[in-house]
């Protein structure tokens, strides 16, 4: 965990810590967008049942897309931290012999 004086150092990354905080925040906006599109697509089934349809199912899949991109997106900001501290070892090896 990083503690208040982390903000106003350089010496470690924030970012890797708070990264998870940050997923949930974007799976539970999805979801949020997700149900009002379903909401809209039931309404909108009292005009056009096809119509409105098509908006659930557009709905239900734009949920499941957006789930495994925002995972794909925050493990690859995992991953290019922690490539950035296995470079800093290898540095490390590096300036020891």
């Amino acid at each position: 965990m990083f503690t208040f004086s982390d903000l106003f150092q350089w010496d470690r990354f924030i970012t890797p810590t708070i990264i998870k905080t940050f997923y949930w925040l974007v799976i539970a906006l999805i979801c949020l967008f997700g149900i009002s599109g379903i909401f809209s697509g039931l309404a909108a089934m009292a005009i056009s049942p096809f119509a409105g349809f098509l908006v659930v199912l557009y709905s239900i899949a734009s949920v499941v897309v957006g789930i495994v991109f925002s995972r794909i997106v925050a493990e690859f900001i995992l991953i290019v931290f922690r490539i950035n501290e296995h470079l800093g070892a290898i540095r490390d090896q590096g300036g020891m012999r």
